[in-house]
């Protein structure tokens, strides 16, 4: 074989940015390297997606159905525990309003989450199993349990008969009311995207707030004014938790809250912010001055906000599974402080 094909041969096997430095080149650099200790020679990779596409494939829940579901979901568990607690003191107006109001929501969630899922058999094949690990197996579970004590509860109190099965009724969808209220964070906790998962430890906390606040602002804005002593206390205190457990979360997930503050996320989440907030000190002063025009406007307000709270959330999980950074960075500063307490 000639010089020439050998050279030809180099050069066509050749590959950009592999070439092997020899000669003068190579003496320098094994010069530096020996004379100042071993220095990489490559820089710092910076954070980049493939192509700028998303590292997670964002969610496809359509946001009027599963944010929906989330706020329905949280006024009726809610409603529930306001139901048993109006009918255990004599309070039979606030207690109907309370059972219809579980009895509507809980039915127009299971509407929301089906009309998502496409068609009813597939909600009934979750069924099949029951698997205590997986949030969505115990949450359809959960849901096929809970949604016909609402229905009985209200159907024997707007009948006025077998009240002795409708106080049973009201008592164990009372039982189940917290779980519906929180499952549905803890179901959205465990997916992958950022902003969901980073707030697992308070979501549920944040869930029950906002759960207790609508359906005070249900009771507020329908049943008598003299009778809804009960629901100005939950409104007090479910906005206390919820407002403190979310400012409280914010600060916990890091990067991952950034979505929370831009765009429509935040216009949605400063709005609940402000309509709990106000409502709350609304449905105070309305069972002082008995204003019922001071309690409807509270009990709206409350509404509104716990559901501006839902679709907020909703739409910044979808935006922080949009930007692969908000997956990406948390997992590099957990591996970095994992390394670091190997080496301590």
């Amino acid at each position: 074989m000639s010089g020439s094909d050998v050279t030809r041969k180099g050069v066509e096997g050749e590959r950009p940015g592999r070439d092997a430095v020899t000669g003068e080149a190579a003496g320098r650099r094994r010069r530096r390297r020996g004379g100042r200790g071993e220095r990489s020679m490559v820089p710092d990779a910076e954070f980049s997606s493939y192509y700028g596409r998303p590292v997670l494939k964002k969610p496809t829940w359509k946001a009027l159905d599963i944010a929906g579901y989330l706020y329905l979901g949280g006024l009726a568990g809610s409603s529930s525990l306001l139901a048993a607690g109006a009918q255990a003191t004599g309070r039979p107006e606030l207690a109907r309003v309370a059972k219809l109001g579980a009895a509507g929501a809980i039915s127009l969630s299971l509407a929301a989450l089906v009309h998502d899922l496409g068609r009813p058999a597939r909600f009934m094949n979750m069924l099949r199993v029951f698997k205590p690990t997986s949030p969505m197996s115990v949450g359809s579970w959960l849901l096929s349990g809970y949604a016909p004590l609402t229905l009985a509860a209200a159907a024997s109190d707007v009948a006025g008969r077998y009240r002795l099965v409708g106080s049973a009724a009201t008592a164990g969808a009372a039982v189940l009311g917290p779980a519906v209220v929180t499952y549905t964070a803890v179901l959205i906790s465990d997916t992958a995207v950022p902003s969901w998962h980073e707030g697992h430890r308070q979501m549920p906390y944040v869930f029950a707030g906002s759960g207790a606040t609508a359906a005070a602002g249900l009771a507020l804005a329908a049943a008598p004014t003299a009778q809804t002593g009960p629901a100005r206390r939950m409104a007090v205190l479910g906005a206390a938790l919820e407002l403190g457990t979310f400012q409280l979360m914010k600060r916990r997930m890091g990067l991952a809250a950034e979505p929370l503050e831009k765009g429509r996320p935040h216009v949605m989440l400063r709005t609940a912010e402000t309509l709990t907030a106000g409502g709350a000190v609304l449905a105070a002063f309305s069972g002082r001055r008995r204003d019922r025009a001071l309690a409807t406007v509270a009990g709206a307000a409350l509404l509104t906000g716990s559901a501006a709270l839902r679709f907020g959330l909703f739409h910044a999980g979808v935006a922080s599974a949009e930007d692969p950074k908000y997956t990406v960075v948390p997992q590099r500063e957990r591996l970095r402080a994992r390394q670091g307490g190997q080496e301590a």
